[in-house]
């Protein structure tokens, strides 16, 4: 039975320990006390004898104890064959045995105890560990997704400044082409202003040069150097 016992709580340590880890990020359970309460005699609880003090006193548990054994003794009720004796020497045995191998094997199995304890707590420090980093990553890709929002406003507006500098570009081309047609416009206009003036000069000029005559000439050249003499009289 107790092999049993053994091998079933071997079997399921794995699966306990699964549900350890699984269940890590769940508030801890008040662990439970290891040592009991007390008892007399090896096996008595300590209740039940504080329990015949009221009535009895403090003899009264061993008195009754004493006295219930040695009824069930002389009436034969507890009958003492060889398997009495054989318990009892069985029962000394398992005592010695507690006593002699009990602490060492209280410490080793306190080891164990403490090392499938220490195990759970370091996978669930890891598994906290593992949920904290989760966070502060997820909380840095949301970050990241935010300046990812930012750097796609800070696109579109430099899309839409680019696209003004383009419009006023073409706005800017579109008024130098204008302006030079104009310009050119303006140019011809007075290019050939220039050119009927100067027709209508050296036609008035040619016209003038054939209305005169040869003698209006002489009498205009005799002027002339009459003219000449008197300014140079007066220069004297």
């Amino acid at each position: 039975m107790l092999s049993r016992a053994v091998l079933l709580s071997a079997a399921k340590k794995p699966a306990a320990l699964v549900l350890a880890r699984g269940a890590a990020s769940q508030p801890e359970r008040p662990k439970r006390p290891e040592q009991g309460g007390k008892v007399r005699l090896g096996f008595l609880p300590e209740e039940w004898f504080t329990f015949f003090y009221n009535k009895t006193g403090v003899t009264g548990p061993y008195v009754f104890g004493a006295g219930l054994m040695t009824y069930l003794c002389s009436k034969e009720i507890y009958i003492m064959e060889h398997e009495y004796y054989n318990g009892l020497s069985l029962a000394v045995m398992v005592v010695f045995a507690v006593k002699k191998f009990g602490p060492s094997l209280a410490a080793y199995l306190d080891k164990e105890v403490d090392k499938i304890e220490d195990e759970w707590k370091e996978s669930r420090e890891n598994n906290i560990q593992q949920l904290t980093q989760a966070i502060e990553d997820e909380k840095k890709e949301q970050w990241r997704a935010e300046g990812q929002t930012m750097l796609m406003q800070a696109k579109k507006e430099n899309v839409g400044l680019q696209l003004e500098a383009a419009y006023r570009e073409r706005a800017m081309n579109a008024y130098r082409e204008v302006k030079k047609r104009l310009d050119y416009q303006v140019e011809r206009q007075n290019v050939d202003r220039r050119i009927s003036q100067k027709h209508m000069v050296d036609w008035i000029v040619n016209n003038v040069v054939k209305s005169i005559t040869p003698d209006q000439e002489k009498e205009n050249l005799n002027k002339c150097i009459a003219d000449l003499g008197a300014l140079a009289a007066r220069s004297k």
